[in-house]
């Protein structure tokens, strides 16, 4: 049958009547739409009734075939289908192609595709700056679209305004713009509600929250509770003590609210006596305060916030120091040395200065205190001399002798008049210098060498020592030889003392020549001692004898005996020529006359014949 009717479409396409029908939307149900075949006499009812595909016509409409009368099922919705079309086939006739049109009525509101936005607007932002909100739709037509925009509540001193433009697609798009100056230490929050309106009468409407957080900017510099502070803090406070807080605060939000104190170097406290901590405000003390030092200190506090471009503040903090009975007096010596060192010559007379000492109290107002002075050590040498009670000057009271003696430990005590009184001590370490009055000693009273008489020169013979009882130059000590029958043949290392053969020596010249050795210091003037040296020279055979002639002439009797001394050599002892044979002697004569050639026994010393 479909099969036939679609044919029977297709063959009279070219033939048919077009009927447009309206009916408004949710009209209740079998309200009439029209009639197929009114203004239409060639075609007259029964009908057959075509749907287009998908029209939904048999479900939403009733058409009655025999009259061609047709009314709806049900309350129709244009948002869901806004037409139907069909065909009807009349018995006799062109085919009637059938629209109905569904009108649409205001039925629907402006709707928010969600009922809560979140908008943020730093504080600083021009005024005209749009932020683009989420449209409202309305599934309307025409006049009954979403037409406008109102804020309803929240817009705390008209801070905001709404701005609208629709496009092609036919919404109407909706921007949230700047209408004032935004403060968010004034309002930092505002929550409007905006309602979308369409065009009926009465207009339909629909509701958005506007969430809208306004963003910090570092725009608001710390403030102080109060613009000077003060305090008071006796000067005994120990480190650490409290003195007072301060206290800033910041409209901003976040790090640009944080503070952070500090106090300014540069304009205050540059000894650091206090310090602040950074969080809290609170100053307490850094180091010993001192009511005679400095009674008041003003600082310099800074508040500084934490913004990526800090603001800071600052106030002025007065701290004034209480005294306290805490200073023993201060002694204060002056050395009247040539360099202003603790020392004094050996040489000092009695009565000469070494030392000015003055004394002052601190808690006192006057230049000088009503103070007690003392001076202890030194074994009765020094002594503490003055006339008013202002001035003391220490003295030589006995002589003094470095070599005994080369410093002394001193101890001036001062004790003021307070109840309690305070005292207070200076040590002087006192050095006793040298001057050159001790000559060197030497370590033997005299000294004995031996050396060979066959000694090459360099040879060592003895080394002397002497000490010198002095410092510095006055003990330095070099040696020497006074001119002496033969000190040519020696010399001696004025360093070291070690006496050398400078020459040969010789025995027969003198076996135990004398020499005199000098030692003496380098002081100004120099002190000098001599030491005597005896050098004993160790003979060796380097002579052999010498006749006084080469020729002797003797008379000998013929009787004398074997043995009998006929010639005695004046220069060698016990040497004489014996008769140590017989000698033949002529009958004639009593004695012989004899030419001898002396044969001296070397180890007797006895001339032979």
């Amino acid at each position: 049958m479909l099969r036939v009717i679609t044919c029977l479409l297709v063959a009279t396409a070219a033939a048919e009547h077009v009927r447009e029908f309206t009916v408004r939307e949710n009209a209740r149900a079998s309200t009439l739409v029209g009639h197929l075949g009114d203004e239409l006499p060639d075609a007259a009812p029964p009908y057959t009734i075509v749907p287009v595909p998908g029209s939904a016509v048999n479900d939403d409409l009733r058409i009655d075939p025999h009259t061609g009368e047709i009314r709806t099922r049900l309350p129709l919705d244009r948002e869901n289908r806004d037409h139907y079309a069909l065909v009807a086939i009349p018995a006799s006739g062109d085919n009637i192609r059938v629209v109905v049109r569904v009108l649409d009525e205001n039925d629907n509101a402006p709707t928010f595709p969600t009922p809560v936005m979140n908008v943020e607007f730093s504080e600083n932002t021009p005024r005209d700056v749009k932020r683009k909100l989420n449209p409202a739709k309305d599934q309307d037509l025409g006049a009954f679209n979403t037409q406008r925009y109102n804020i309803v509540s929240g817009n705390t001193d008209n801070a905001f305004r709404l701005s609208s433009h629709r496009e092609r697609d036919g919404v109407l798009y909706l921007d949230l713009q700047i209408n004032g100056f935004l403060d968010r230490e004034t309002t930092d929050h505002y929550q409007l509600v905006i309602e979308a309106l369409d065009g009926g009468t009465p207009p339909l409407r629909g509701t958005m929250t506007v969430n809208i957080t306004i963003l910090d900017v570092n725009d608001n510099p710390p403030v102080f509770a109060e613009s000077v502070y003060s305090a008071t803090i006796p000067e005994n406070a120990t480190v650490g003590t409290p003195v007072l807080k301060v206290s800033a605060t910041d409209l901003d939000t976040g790090e640009n609210g944080l503070i952070e104190y500090s106090i300014n170097r540069r304009q205050s406290d540059k000894e650091n006596m206090f310090k602040i901590d950074p969080e809290t405000g609170e100053i307490i003390v850094n180091k010993a305060l001192d009511f005679e030092t400095k009674e008041l200190h003003e600082l310099v506090v800074v508040a500084r916030d934490k913004g990526a471009q800090p603001l800071e503040t600052t106030a002025f903090v007065s701290i004034r120091v209480t005294d306290v009975n805490d200073n023993q007096p201060t002694i204060d010596v002056i050395f009247l040395s040539d360099d202003a060192t603790p020392k004094i010559s050996e040489s000092a007379q009695l009565d000469e200065f070494v030392a000015r000492i003055s004394v002052h109290d601190p808690d006192s107002k006057t230049e000088y205190a009503n103070v007690n002075v003392t001076l202890s050590g030194g074994d009765g040498h020094f002594d503490l001399r003055t006339h008013d009670n202002i001035i003391y000057l220490v003295v030589v009271a006995l002589p003094l002798d470095r070599e005994a003696r080369s410093s002394y430990t001193l101890n001036v005590v001062a004790t003021d008049k307070g109840s309690p009184p305070l005292h207070a001590s200076r040590i002087i370490s006192l050095r006793v210098t040298d001057v050159n009055d001790n000559a060197p000693v030497f370590a033997e009273s005299e000294y004995k060498a031996s050396v060979p008489e066959a000694a090459a020169p360099g040879t060592p013979v003895v080394q002397v020592s002497a000490i010198d009882a002095d410092e510095g130059d006055n003990s330095e000590i070099r040696y020497s030889l006074l001119p002496t029958p033969q000190s040519d043949w020696f010399a001696i290392d004025e360093r070291s003392g070690l006496v050398t053969t400078k020459t040969r020596v010789d025995c027969e010249t003198n076996p135990m020549p004398r020499l005199t050795v000098v030692a003496q210091d380098r002081g100004n003037p120099p002190m000098s001692t001599t030491v005597p040296l005896i050098v004993t020279v160790l003979d060796v055979n380097d002579n052999e004898p010498i006749f006084d002639q080469s020729f002797y002439n003797v008379t000998v009797s013929e009787s004398e005996a074997v043995g009998s001394c006929i010639l005695k050599h004046p220069t060698l002892l016990n040497s004489c020529y014996e008769i140590n044979h017989k000698s033949k002697v002529n009958p004639t004569s009593e004695s012989v006359s004899h030419s001898i050639l002396p044969e001296v026994n070397y180890s007797t010393g006895i001339i032979r014949q």
